[in-house]
């Protein structure tokens, strides 16, 4: 049986997480994909936002940074750029990272700076009520929409493979395994990785959406999965609602703190 307490800041437990909530699945993951990859404490970071998920830099016992709302990619591209040595892991939820940080997701990816985004999608704004989120589905009802949401839903995945990330990945907190698998591949991959995990927020978002409960959100969740390597064989309408898991995309680019790195000496040798 793993053993979480090494890695985790024990004197906060329990967590402030609503019970049930896909947050502490991930939680674990990030936890498992560390020590598969033998990421010491010391040699990790994670910043995490404002939101939900922003409490994850609390629990786990590395080196942390809670950072404003929509500001975690600053935050963590100024660690990485100073200290390239360090893995550091960037916990965010949809409406951090895809409303008022969705320019610095756009950039951050545009760079290929080595960092490993982990975007828990929940569908809403989950700590502050409710509100409908950039990847709430249309036609889903919150407090901010009370007759239904309008709006089309952003694709994570699809926003950053188009805005130049160089390993793109899906998963659920539905499936434990699969999901520390996609985060040790972001972890290991050299560049910008994102890892959207779909996770269930069955208290704000599923209660008022027909999943009134964390087991029924999960299993709803589960039952939407489509494996990435079937897909080419299914109908284009069997893949509507669904969420395509796995690895979507990943190649090779040069990585912008290596890059920065070599310019800097460049240029230092040619004005000496």
């Amino acid at each position: 049986m793993f053993n979480y307490e090494p890695y985790l800041r024990n004197d906060k437990m329990p967590t402030q997480w609503c019970s049930g909530c896909g947050l502490g699945n991930l939680m674990k993951a990030i936890v498992r994909a560390m020590s598969v990859t033998g990421i010491g404490k010391d040699d990790a970071a994670i910043i995490s936002g404002i939101g939900c998920s922003g409490r994850m830099s609390s629990y786990i016992d590395c080196n942390t940074l809670h950072t404003p709302h929509g500001r975690t990619l600053p935050f963590a591209t100024g660690l990485k750029m100073s200290r390239p040595d360090k893995q550091v892991i960037v916990v965010s939820g949809d409406g951090d990272s895809m409303a008022i940080g969705g320019n610095h997701f756009i950039h951050a990816c545009r760079r290929n700076i080595d960092l490993t985004l982990i975007v828990a999608n929940n569908f809403t704004y989950g700590l502050t009520g409710g509100q409908f989120s950039p990847t709430t589905p249309e036609q889903s009802w919150a407090p901010t929409a009370p007759f239904g949401t309008l709006e089309p839903q952003f694709d994570i995945c699809q926003m950053a493979q188009a805005a130049g990330a160089t390993f793109v990945a899906r998963s659920t907190v539905a499936n434990l395994r699969h999901m520390t698998e996609m985060i040790r591949l972001g972890l290991t991959h050299k560049g910008m990785s994102v890892v959207e995990v779909i996770s269930n927020c069955h208290v704000n978002y599923g209660r008022r959406n027909k999943h009134p409960d964390a087991p029924e959100m999960v299993n709803w969740i589960r039952e939407c999965c489509v494996d990435k390597d079937v897909i080419e064989v299914l109908p284009v309408e069997a893949l509507e609602g669904k969420f395509v898991v796995g690895v979507l995309s990943q190649k090779e680019r040069p990585e912008y703190a290596a890059q920065w790195a070599a310019f800097v000496e460049k240029v230092k040798s040619e004005h000496h």
